[in-house]
């Protein structure tokens, strides 16, 4: 009998579907965070621009479109941040786990 390849045994380890799932998850939410907001400015910009290119204030030059924009663009790479801190701290740990028991 032929024993069982590693990816065969990492497939079968219960600890492989938890960490596939939650990564899974983490991002489809990360992503519809990100996307919806982003899309939502789009629409807007592309049918309803004058109320993007409404001044903050009066006389001011600056439109609400920037903030709007700004905070999207930081946003994003916040919520970049908060995956990559996930993703090296309990992803990399059940990556780990699932190596070390698929080696035995």
């Amino acid at each position: 009998m032929s024993q069982p390849t590693i990816q065969a045994k990492i497939r079968s380890n219960p600890k492989f579907a938890e960490l596939v799932g939650k990564r899974t998850r983490f991002a489809i939410v990360l992503s519809l965070i990100v996307l919806v907001p982003y899309y939502a400015f789009m629409m807007v910009t592309a049918f309803n621009p004058a109320l993007l290119a409404m001044p903050l204030g009066e006389g001011s030059v600056l439109t609400v479109g920037w903030p709007v924009g700004a905070v999207l663009i930081i946003g994003s790479w916040i919520l970049t941040g908060i995956y990559i801190s996930r993703a090296n701290g309990e992803f990399d740990s059940l990556t780990e786990q699932v190596l070390r028991e698929s080696k035995k």
